[in-house]
This record gives C-alpha cells, structure tokens and sequence, in this order.
C-alpha cells in the first residue's frame, strides 16, 4: 500500500526532498529515493510499502543476534523491501536490493494477532532495512506497545535524529550493524556514511530502558586489521562497557563471492581486542559451537548463559549469576 511519508519538504520546482536518512535524497516526479521505497508523485512524497511484507517467521531471538534480551525467548520477525544502502556484501539482497520482490500485505493488528497466537515475546523489524519502513513500523509499534509486546529493531542505524527521536520511546531493543569504523569502507562498499551511524549508536546508547547490541560483520581483507578492530572496541567501550558486540563470520556472498570466509582465528584476536578493550560481553557469530558464543559472567568468569547456535541454557538467577550473585546486564523474562 501507499501513503503520504513523514519528514520530507515540498519544494517550488516539483521536487521534495526526504529527511528520514542521511541521504536527504531531492527526488524529481515519478523518482524514487536511494532506498527505492519513496516515490515522488506530482509533489508529494509516498511511501510504497505500507504494510508489504516480504518475509515473516518466528525466530530465536539469538538470531537477530540479540543474546541480552529475554535469552531463549521467540519473536515475531518481519521485513520488507528496499534499503537506504548497497552493501556489496548483503545477505538478504534478494529483497533489500529489489523494491519489486513478491510481498503479503498486513495491518499491525493482524500482526498483533499473529504474535500473540504464537507466544512471541514482540515484534522484530529485520531482514531488510525496517528504517525505510518508518510509519507503518511506527504504527506497528503503537500498536504492539498497547498489547504488552516488544519492539525490536535490526538495523544498519542509517537515520536522521528527528525520527530516531520520536521511534524510541517505542523501542525496546535494538542491534545496530556497525560495519567498519572506515568511512571509505563505508562509502566504497555500503553507498552510506560512517559518522551518522555512530550517532544513531550514542542516542540509543544514552535512552534509558532500551537495550542495545552492536554487531560488526568481519570480512578478511576489508575491516579486520588490528587497528580498525581496536578502534571498534574502544568506541563501544567508551559508551559502556556492559554494551555486548557480536564479531560475525563473512561468508562469500552476493558481489563478494571472491573473498574468502573469515578465519576463526581472526575472530578470537578480535574478541580478545574487544575483552582488552575492557568490553565485559564479546561474541563470535556463525561459528556455532564457538567458545565466544556463550556469555561469562565479568565477575567469576564462569559461564552464565551457554549457547549452540541458537540453543540457550542460561545458568542464572533472574539476571545474576548462579555462581557468584553478580547482576549481568542483561534483560530476562520475570
């Protein structure tokens, strides 16, 4: 479906201009925005996918990844299509590249209804860039919040700070990709910019009752030398130290099937960068049975939640450890 989009401007030449992203595409009649979801029809910007979804399932909540929200719970995932970058590198090309691809239409009350039927513990926005979706994922998110469900987003944190602004108080998690800390990187191989992205990491960060997780997709060649890996780190710990990242395996894929998949050694030098940092809750990703899968307590260092892909066995009294008493920072049901 469409509908009128928010935050964009009018302009006297036909054109309007939108302001959810960096981008600040001006867009000329009949065009579409960058993301390719946000049409300009005799000057007035809509939005091209209100309610379409093109995939929907329940998951792990470990599979976002977000391993410090509810841990072992389901959630409601959806997605749909189009995104504000071209990440040669994209594992859900197939619907983030192609505005066009096949999708169901739904209202945030069917979706509702859905999660609950299925015991969900909310709702997760993912697969594709679930920020290009802003009014029907804010609508859905009113909507959820009414019911007592949460409102989970995966995202490449591409968004201007009057919209993040007015989703927050909405949110209840969030795993943002951080996918170098290059801004040539990002230029060269996501069509976007660092610097807004790190933005979007310190609003949440500072919002009170969200949780967030930043994941960083480590690929051989590309953004794993030691320096840029520190300089992840240090970022994240200098907004906190409890903030979990998750170190994740590149696999050959879409206009990269020409560089190799990531060492698992390259990803344990990364988490030990990420522990000598001070970070207290560093992950390995795709490497199911990895040793850096699990969460150790920071305190007595034994295991508080273990993992296997993405079968949870948590060791812990609400959210302390069963060994020692120390509260992790995590959120669990009850």
């Amino acid at each position: 479906m469409e509908r009128e989009a928010r935050f964009y401007e009018k302009r006297g030449d036909g054109k309007v201009q939108c302001f959810l992203c960096p981008h600040t595409c001006v867009i000329g009649e009949g065009k579409r925005g960058v993301c390719g979801v946000r049409v300009n029809k005799q000057g007035t910007l809509y939005t091209m996918i209100y309610g379409e979804v093109s995939s929907i399932a329940m998951d792990p909540i470990e599979k976002k990844p977000l391993y410090h929200f509810y841990p072992g719970s389901s959630i409601l995932s959806i997605g749909t299509v189009g995104c504000s970058f071209r990440c040669q590198f994209c594992q859900n090309y197939s619907i983030s590249q192609n505005p066009d691809h096949p999708t169901e239409t739904y209202t945030p009350e069917e979706l509702i209804r859905y999660a609950r039927t299925r015991n969900s513990v909310g709702i997760a926005y993912t697969y594709s860039e679930p920020l290009i979706w802003y009014e029907f994922v804010y609508d859905t998110c009113e909507a959820a919040r009414e019911a007592g469900l949460k409102n989970v987003f995966v995202t490449n944190g591409y968004i201007n700070p009057e919209p993040l602004r007015e989703l927050l108080p909405l949110a209840d998690a969030f795993n943002i990709d951080l996918k170098s800390f290059s801004e040539d990187f990002y230029r060269k191989y996501t069509g976007g910019k660092l610097a807004p992205v790190l933005k979007t990491i310190e609003e949440i960060a500072g919002r009170d009752g969200v949780v967030l997780e930043v994941t960083t997709l480590v690929i051989p060649g590309h953004n794993d030398s030691d320096e840029e890996l520190h300089q992840i780190a240090q970022f994240l710990a200098d907004i906190s130290l409890d903030l979990p990242w998750h170190i994740s395996r590149f696999v050959p894929h879409y206009k990269m099937t020409d560089v190799p998949p990531t060492p698992v050694g390259t990803l344990h030098r990364a988490a030990e960068i990420g522990y000598e940092t001070g970070l207290r809750y560093v992950y390995a990703g795709n490497v199911p049975g990895d040793r850096y899968e699990s969460t150790y307590c920071p305190n007595c260092g034994e295991i508080a939640i273990q993992r296997f892909g993405y079968h949870t066995r948590p060791m812990l009294d609400g959210n302390r450890c069963k060994n020692c008493g120390y509260q992790l920072a995590l959120v669990t049901e009850g």
